[in-house]
């Protein structure tokens, strides 16, 4: 009987857990004034509809008196007003007592709803089946912050509707970020692609300018492994330390989003009439170059946007669309910047990523005491974050369809840079290899639509799941899936897997037009030397400019579609 005796305890503990399962739902208080003054606003609340359901809509809901009773925490009847709460709503602070106390004793005395106010953390109002079945008046919690605002704008005589409009599936703002982020993966794939072609087709007369530009940088199987262990190793520490780090991640952002910017509208500037002017010769930093001073306007104008958005990055009305145009040069930027020269490295790094990404939304929730994801915690911000700060590594469009979510939880939708970049490394690849095989393109745009095929996906399961979904696992296999098949149906998997072909050492074709004194080949043919299968066109040596390479007839190359 002694043995049995815990067990029993755990039995009624679990059943006692499992009668008190607390669910909640966001609702929203709609404020007016008794004497019409300011029009109406909408508020917060949490609320459990086992207590009592909210009406969907605002039509149905009644506008009850809101009377003020937060000198008293409504724990006893003598904290009860002498003439009750007649067809009123309550306002009491919370603390003393349970939320069940605090309900009965407002239905007893007239009310027709409750609310609580915290000035800490709103948690869902929680009872048990009994309490439930006895209470028949909704009872939800309001935030101190929102209490003080309440009255501070439309006085003391107020009346308030509580209600629970229905979530949408998806909000509009959904196809704004489909937009840019495809936008994004579109004009950076083809951006690097080209990019990488011009640099390495040109003729080496022609090639002076370039030199001075940042060289692309190949990724490696090590560089690999040593960036994903960097973002797993600074994912954690921002969970843990967040408040801390928040501060570099923004400064850092400042730093690079500037460089993108500047390195976005610098071929733009270049184009103009004006400002060619240099700066006097010195012995300054940089200055001793002798920059125009229109690229020197341009670097000014990037780093004044760039504070403008450091300082008013809490300005919600307006400050995302800085965060966006700055996002969006950055990550244009890395695409131009970074190159990976083989297909195999692709795969790589996208499968890596997946991994990393699924691990730390879908694993990490079963790692952690909170039982929240590492991922969607970090990227939206601590709730228990003492700086309110949010992480700018993301494109951020606020909601546009009014509903609690988007008043209460998550103003903003969010696609993570590391979204973008990652497929969009993939899509500068496919770029460049159609130029080398001279396939009208049909790599990158098939990697662009998977790219935008797999985004949807990932809409579509946010929006069953409502919960926060990692992009990569939907978009690596769309992309991965898409460009591979597509190489293996044109009979080119070969080639694709091991690389493009325009690697840094690869001699200059000596028959370029330059060499006018040579036989010229054909223009159909001006790109077989790319198009020879690995192994042939990289070990072809390089002849004098006045001995042409013999060319290879079109119908002996392998791997080239007609």
């Amino acid at each position: 009987m002694t043995a049995a005796a815990p067990t029993v305890v755990w039995l009624r503990a679990a059943i006692l857990l499992f009668v008190a399962q607390v669910t909640c739902e966001y609702g929203m208080v709609r404020v007016v004034s008794e004497t019409g003054g300011p029009k109406g606003k909408d508020y917060c609340i949490l609320y459990n509809p086992q207590w009592a359901h909210l009406p969907h809509d605002l039509g149905k809901a009644s506008l009850l008196q809101l009377r003020d009773w937060t000198a008293s925490m409504l724990c006893s009847p003598s904290d009860l007003p002498a003439k009750g709460f007649s067809n009123q709503i309550p306002l009491v602070m919370r603390g003393n007592c349970t939320f069940y106390e605090k309900v009965r004793l407002a239905q007893g005395s007239g009310a027709r709803g409750l609310l609580i106010v915290s000035k800490e953390t709103l948690v869902p109002p929680g009872g048990n089946k009994t309490q439930y079945e006895e209470i028949g008046i909704p009872v939800a919690l309001l935030s101190h912050k929102d209490m003080v605002d309440i009255f501070k704008s439309f006085g003391r005589a107020v009346r308030a509707a509580l209600h629970a409009p229905n979530e949408p599936l998806l909000d509009y703002n959904m196809v704004v970020i489909f937009i840019m982020a495809v936008g994004t993966v579109a004009l950076g794939g083809y951006w690097a692609g080209s990019r990488d072609v011009r640099k390495y087709m040109k003729h080496k007369r022609d090639d002076g300018p370039e030199k001075q530009e940042d060289e692309a940088v190949d990724v490696t199987p090590v560089m690999t492994c040593v960036f994903v262990v960097m973002c797993c190793s600074m994912l954690v520490l921002l969970y843990y330390f967040y408040d801390h780090l928040v501060y570099v991640i923004i400064g850092i952002f400042c730093l690079a989003s500037s460089t993108g910017l500047y390195s976005c509208l610098s071929p733009l500037v270049q184009r103009l009439p004006f400002g060619k002017c240099r700066v006097p010769d010195n012995n300054l930093p940089y200055f001793h170059k002798r920059p125009q001073v229109r690229m020197l306007l341009l670097a000014l104008f990037c780093v004044a946007v760039s504070v403008v958005w450091g300082v008013f990055r809490n300005e919600d009305q307006w400050a995302w669309i800085l965060q966006d145009a700055l996002g969006i040069a950055f990550c244009l930027y890395m695409l131009k910047t970074i190159r990976l020269p083989t297909f195999k490295a692709c795969t790589l790094l996208l499968l890596v990523l997946f991994v990393y990404d699924v691990f730390f939304v879908f694993i990490t929730p079963f790692l952690t005491k909170s039982g929240n994801s590492i991922m969607v915690e970090v990227a939206t911000g601590p709730t228990d974050s003492a700086t309110h700060e949010k992480l700018p590594m993301v494109l951020k469009v606020p909601r546009l369809n009014t509903s609690p979510l988007a008043l209460c939880d998550r103003p903003f939708s969010l696609l993570g840079f590391g979204d973008i970049l990652v497929p969009g490394l993939l899509v500068a690849y496919c770029h460049r290899f159609d130029i080398q095989v001279q396939s009208s393109r049909i790599y990158f745009v098939a990697c662009t639509i998977a790219y935008g095929i797999g985004l949807l996906v990932t809409f579509m399961a946010l929006a069953l799941m409502q919960r926060g979904q990692p992009a990569l696992l939907y978009l690596v296999p769309c992309t991965l899936t898409t460009s591979g098949a597509l190489a293996l149906w044109r009979r080119e998997l070969g080639m694709f897997w091991t690389g493009s072909g325009f690697a840094k050492d690869i001699p200059q074709p000596s028959w370029a037009p330059a060499a006018a004194q040579g036989p010229q080949p054909p223009k159909e043919s001006e790109a077989t030397l790319s198009q020879q299968p690995p192994g042939e066109a990289q070990v072809m040596p390089a002849l004098p400019a006045e001995q042409p390479p013999e060319l290879t007839e079109p119908k002996d190359v392998a791997g080239v579609s007609t």
